[in-house]
């Protein structure tokens, strides 16, 4: 008998060992006589670790769990959730102002930011209570420590050695402040969500989803907000004319946007902070807070990653495989941490796939095709598949492009000129459709239905053979 072959099946009693071949006999002869104190390690119990040990379990798997923060990662405790909060704290100041055209008598209300933030860190804390119960309920072991690698079996967590057959790293990334004079006084997300006042002038340094949708919540919240980006527009990566629209309304609604302005120098003058900006009217802008919003970078600081054999790639993320397995072959990787596409659901769904393939012996290889993106900015906004630019340099002239651009009905009694905008890209030969890109209420509950429908081979004839909700901005992408 073959004895790689032999190594394979003693090393992995429990599933999956990966496509890859063992370069040596000495490593998987000492591991498979191993007794190891977990079947399945996880590095950081952020979202991806979350669902990783949740599917580990229902396997039958015995999980520990390592983290050195809160539990959730940044996603509960300073990202996607907080947002999320933020933004509907923030719609309230248009539902009131919208109200006496409804009928109702005026009134006058004011925002406290030190009561939202309470708010925020209550349910923050439920949701830690809450995973920490479902990890004891599930006879997942949560080790409280920071890990770091002793050999591919071995973990050092604040001093103990602890042994496993699996690892899965999932660890997130962390914001990354450039080399700029004066970069020590922004502040990132995490600062944001923990300040006791709100800000009266805060300027935004970044154009990407996170940083639009952090200044629509703020301006509405009452702080002048000005987004700076060093690129031609904001929300590079979508749909131009969803770029476009956001960026008219955004300006309607009193939110400054600093085009191809780039920080050069910031100081810190008394209670003010001074950005200095190339290609900036008057060089100098002036406010009380900065935010750092461009780059995440892969969070692997003192992982010692080199000592279990892990390759990283020269933009500091994880090497993986198509089926998540890391240069090491018992060793895996997902999330933020790896370079494929940084955002919660993508690595929740990495993270079930890679246990299923390991444990479930249902080896899965994640599209990253069809990602639907929000932008929970005011109003709303959502994408997913190919925008009108990426069509047409895969599929030339044949693309076709559907565009509906109407008030919505609720702001048919208000005056407020607020348009929707919807738009189908599609490929003209086979009529199937390629993108969906929409600004406007309800958004990304619209483009997530849409989401499943273009995974399925949705045709632009298939839109128009359906019938619509009325009235509804829904409906409209039948009318294109």
């Amino acid at each position: 008998m073959d004895k790689s072959f032999l190594f394979h099946i003693l090393r992995s009693p429990k599933g999956w060992t990966g496509p890859k071949e063992v370069d040596s006999k000495e490593e998987p002869l000492r591991a498979a006589f191993m007794n190891f104190d977990y079947d399945l390690l996880i590095i950081g119990a952020g979202s991806a670790g979350l669902a990783a040990a949740k599917r580990a379990t229902s396997y039958g798997v015995h999980v520990g769990i390592a983290e050195q923060a809160d539990v959730g990662g940044a996603c509960i405790n300073y990202g996607c959730i907080p947002e999320k909060l933020m933004a509907y704290a923030a719609n309230f100041s248009s539902i009131f102002s919208n109200a006496i055209s409804y009928g109702w008598s005026e009134f006058h209300s004011s925002f406290d930011w030190s009561k939202f933030i309470a708010a925020k860190d209550q349910k923050v804390e439920q949701l830690h209570q809450l995973h920490m119960k479902y990890l004891k309920e599930s006879g997942v072991d949560f080790i409280r420590g920071r890990a770091s690698f002793l050999d591919a079996h071995t973990l050092d967590i604040d001093g103990k050695q602890i042994t496993a057959d699996k690892i899965l790293i999932a660890v997130g990334a962390q914001p990354f402040k450039p080399n700029i004079p004066g970069i020590e006084h922004t502040i990132t997300p995490k600062e944001l969500f923990q300040m006791k006042t709100l800000p009266k002038h805060i300027a935004i340094i970044g154009g990407d989803y996170t940083a639009v949708k952090t200044a629509g919540s703020l301006n509405e919240l009452g702080a002048k907000a000005t987004l700076i980006t060093d690129l031609p527009q904001i929300l590079p990566a979508c749909d131009q004319d969803l770029s476009f629209c956001i960026t008219d309304i955004m300006s309607q609604h009193g939110i400054e946007i600093l085009t191809n302005t780039k920080v050069d120098i910031i100081k810190k003058i008394a209670d003010k902070v001074d950005l200095f900006c190339s290609n900036y009217e008057t060089n100098t802008l002036s406010c009380d807070t900065i935010l750092y919003l461009t780059f995440l970078s892969p969070y692997l600081n003192n992982l010692y990653l080199n000592k279990a054999g892990i390759e990283v790639s020269q933009k500091g993320a994880i090497v993986v495989d198509e089926y998540r397995c890391t240069t090491q072959a018992n060793i895996f990787a997902v999330g933020d941490c790896i370079d494929r596409v940084q955002l919660t659901p993508v690595a929740i769904a990495e993270a079930r796939a890679l246990v299923d393939t390991v444990f479930g012996n249902k080896p899965q290889i994640l599209s990253y095709e069809l990602v639907p993106i929000s932008v929970s900015c005011i109003p709303e906004a959502a994408t997913v598949g190919l925008t009108e630019a990426q069509a047409r340099e895969k599929f030339g002239e044949s693309v076709q492009c559907y565009r509906g651009e109407f008030q919505p009905l609720f702001h048919s009694l208000n005056g407020q000129d607020e348009k929707t905008l919807i738009k189908l890209v599609v490929e003209g030969k086979s009529e199937r459709v390629l993108g969906a890109h929409m600004v406007g209420e309800s958004a990304s509950e619209i483009i997530q239905s849409i989401a499943v429908a273009m995974k399925l081979g949705a045709t632009k004839n298939d839109f128009n053979n359906n019938i619509g909700i009325h009235p509804s901005s829904a409906e409209e992408l039948f009318c294109l």
